[in-house]
């Protein structure tokens, strides 16, 4: 637990959580759908079933949604076919969001929904505990690993390792606050808006990983993961992953949520300190592995040997890969295609259809990004003519224009209460209008968000909009605050803020002149 003692240095939140853990509930998600979700007290309702993935939408009552755990964003088509069909039985309530952690979030499910739903999801190896509120997030990596031909290392093995260890009997089961974790395998995984991050890196002249700590997006604060200063072989980030984990658990803020997340822990220790108390965390996970036998030597010795100091250079220099249209793999004959998703919303008919191009055309197996599209993978180069030709692709473009390619968005005010405006419908009725506009000399990234929170990582845009509100003709209206400048490449920077909130009926005219003034767009001839 954390240093604060008493209930009386505990948030609400806290008090909340330390009555019970939420992963207690699953073996009672039956009984519960049969109460009926009216009949849950508030604590269980919109705090305890976020464990399971289970969410609570306030603007959509009686309505939940349930976020999975895709470790790397891959999922297989007879998964994807499950979920398909338990967003069909939702009717015109049903739909699922990939979000910016490669993952899946289904809309519109009923409580008593769900009991089955986690059995059928068990049955083909799908899960979604620990996904939501406190807990270790989806781990991200390389969408393209395995496949990918500038490839430095595989990230799968890495990342279902990491998700088994933090899931495991030793895991946490109550973190002061949320906790992203990430793992880079090529040149363009750019990661750093993670509190911990893997990035390759060498050291005399063997690859592993530099360890970034403290990157997060906040209402009052937003920072790039820093330099721990240490260096890793690939088998030892589990036991790492866990050494910080379990140390954030003991000794991260539980009394103000607002200076809870892991940059703050590192403030307030100091880089130094903060490192010195990782390497002993980092021993003593490694001594129950002696103690079980799955390790040999001095724990200490261990952990001074294999978490090496560095200076925190790394080998990613790039802004991430679209992955969109046809790719040739690393494997010779064989290609994957990237589809885009308009602002990463799916239905039941396009999960179906995924499902079956996936099985048909390629491997069965299929990717999601952090741009919110979709890959699917394994494609004989025989094949391709036919897949192209396919209806689903009128839909899901492979060859997006160049503002839909990379656009990415929040949840907005359609199913989060925290939203000021409604992204998704926003942003691609803005987007389509801008492209009818203008031509661009080459993708142009842009991240929605409806609020502060900073869900769809407006700071890493290119352009950013976060929702807000203004004055226009003196009535109060929904409007948006631009951020500029966000860059992904050899030099990351943050965007920043850009003039004063934009009421969302003027926000399509004011995009215009900054990209033609800003990003060497041309107005198209009659426009």
């Amino acid at each position: 637990m954390a240093d604060a003692s008493g209930p009386e240095k505990l948030s609400k939140v806290e008090q909340a959580k330390a009555s019970f853990c939420g992963l207690d509930l699953e073996p009672r998600l039956a009984e519960l759908g049969s109460q009926g979700w009216e009949a849950l007290d508030e604590a269980t309702l919109t705090i305890h079933l976020k464990w399971l993935g289970i969410f609570f939408r306030p603007v959509t009552p009686g309505r939940f949604m349930l976020r999975l755990r895709l470790p790397n964003g891959v999922i297989q088509a007879d998964q994807l076919a499950v979920l398909a069909e338990a967003v069909d039985r939702c009717g015109a309530e049903g739909s699922a969001d990939i979000t910016t952690r490669q993952n899946l979030q289904l809309r519109g499910l009923l409580l008593e929904d769900m009991a089955p739903l986690v059995e059928a999801m068990t049955a083909v190896g799908l899960t979604s505990r620990q996904s939501g509120h406190d807990n270790p997030r989806n781990i991200t990596g390389n969408p393209l690993a395995g496949i990918d031909p500038d490839e430095l290392v595989d990230t799968r093995p890495l990342v279902e390792a990491i998700q088994a260890r933090l899931l495991g009997p030793g895991g946490p089961r109550n973190l002061p606050r949320k906790f992203n974790v990430a793992v880079g395998g090529a040149p363009d995984s750019f990661l750093l808006h993670n509190d911990l991050a893997f990035l390759p890196a060498e050291r005399d002249g063997e690859l592993g990983f530099t360890v970034m700590v403290g990157g997060f997006f906040s209402a009052q604060r937003n920072a790039l993961a820093i330099p721990l200063g240490l260096w890793l072989r690939g088998a030892q980030l589990p036991d790492f992953s866990l050494a910080v984990l379990r140390h954030f658990e003991r000794h991260g803020n539980r009394a103000a949520r607002n200076r809870s997340r892991l940059l703050y822990l590192i403030d307030d220790l100091g880089l130094e300190a903060y490192r010195a108390e990782l390497l002993a965390s980092f021993a003593a996970v490694l001594a129950e592995a002696v103690g079980a036998g799955a390790v040999a030597g001095s724990p200490a010795e261990r952990a001074a040997t294999l978490a090496l100091p560095h200076d925190g250079s790394h080998r990613v220099n790039q802004p991430p890969r679209s992955g969109l249209g046809v790719n040739a793999q690393a494997q010779p004959g064989l290609h994957w295609l990237g589809l885009h998703v308009p602002m990463g919303r799916l239905d039941a008919e396009a999960m179906l259809e995924l499902a079956r191009l996936a099985r048909h055309y390629g491997s069965g197996e299929l990717r999601f990004t952090e741009a919110q599209n979709v890959l699917l993978v394994g494609i004989p180069s025989e094949q391709l003519e036919a897949l192209l030709a396919e209806p689903l692709l009128q839909r899901l473009r492979p060859e997006p224009g160049p503002l839909q390619a990379e656009a990415v968005s929040c949840t907005g005010s359609r199913y989060c209460s925290f939203a000021l405006i409604p992204t998704k419908t926003t942003a691609q009725t803005v987007v389509e209008e801008l492209e009818r506009r203008l031509e661009l000399p080459h993708p142009l990234r842009s991240h929605w968000t409806g609020c502060p929170n900073a869900c769809g990582q407006p700071y890493m845009g290119e352009i950013g909009l976060m929702g807000a509100k203004a004055r226009h003709e003196g009535q109060m209206v929904e409007a948006a605050k631009i951020f500029l400048g966000g860059s992904l490449g050899a030099e990351p920077a943050l965007a920043e803020l850009h003039g004063k909130p934009v009421p969302l009926s003027q926000l399509p005219d004011v995009l215009e002149q900054l990209l033609v003034e800003r990003f060497g767009a041309r107005r198209r001839p009659g426009t």
